[in-house]
């Protein structure tokens, strides 16, 4: 394998597929399109509600990374005990609300302690916290949620307390990577969903960027549903984005 076929195997760990469908059958459809492509899949409430714990043991038992995106916000005992089942399974990756304050995600990081010192075969997941969905603008962040400032001020201040808490990194923008990298060091994680390559769709997405430049920028793993997903060929589809990370 020559140093470019490394790159292209680092780039493609770094792009999660959302599996956004409502049940097994599409979501097992996508994966045996994308077979051989060596990236992170991505469950979310949708999914894991319909399909349950089972399917994300089917992923890992067909080598897949899993990043359980249930966004967990609760308080720090209940978290605690959903960082455990998380763990338990397997998962690579899970996330919790950063609004949910210090002590809530520092327990979320004890529950997943807990799960891999009674089971040696288990690893420790990345746990990483949500800050500002990428479907809030400024206007609905200061308006409706009520707080007051620019987005990447409150993004950087959530991040601040994720690491604080112990979390791995955060979920953001790719607008806020740099920001939350030159706040939290860059071994900080930057999960960053709101990638649109050129000339897609925005659909709910209010703080997007390109897969190339949210690299460039410092985003970890870049998180891809529709262009993916909707795409009349996912497969091509997934392969252009990952070529556009490796070069850039």
């Amino acid at each position: 394998m020559g140093v470019g076929d490394v790159e292209w195997k680092e780039m493609a760990n770094r792009l999660m597929i959302a599996l956004d469908y409502p049940d097994v059958t599409g979501a097992r459809a996508l994966i045996d399109k994308l077979e051989g492509i060596p990236c992170y899949m991505k469950v979310g409430m949708q999914l894991f509600y319909a399909a349950g714990p089972e399917f994300i043991q089917e992923l890992k038992s067909r080598g897949y990374s899993v990043f359980v995106d249930v966004k967990m916000h609760d308080i720090p005992n209940t978290v605690k005990g959903g960082a455990q089942s998380l763990t338990n399974l397997g998962s690579d990756m899970f996330n919790v609300h950063a609004a949910g304050g210090s002590a809530m995600m520092a327990a979320a990081r004890e529950g997943a302690a807990s799960a891999v010192s009674a089971n040696a075969a288990l690893k420790m997941p990345l746990i990483i916290a949500v800050t500002q969905l990428t479907s809030t603008s400024q206007e609905v962040m200061n308006n409706e949620i009520g707080i007051a400032g620019e987005v990447a001020d409150t993004v950087v201040r959530y991040a601040k307390l994720a690491a604080d808490a112990g979390l791995d990194g955060v979920v953001a923008s790719p607008q806020e990577s740099a920001a939350i990298a030159e706040a939290c060091g860059p071994a900080f994680c930057t999960v960053t969903p709101g990638i649109r390559p050129a000339g897609a769709s925005l659909d709910d997405q209010s703080r997007v960027m390109t897969p190339g430049k949210a690299i460039r920028q410092g985003s970890h793993y870049l998180v891809v549903g529709r262009p993916i997903t909707a795409s009349p060929d996912p497969r091509q589809a997934a392969l252009n984005i990952i070529e556009e990370m490796t070069l850039a």
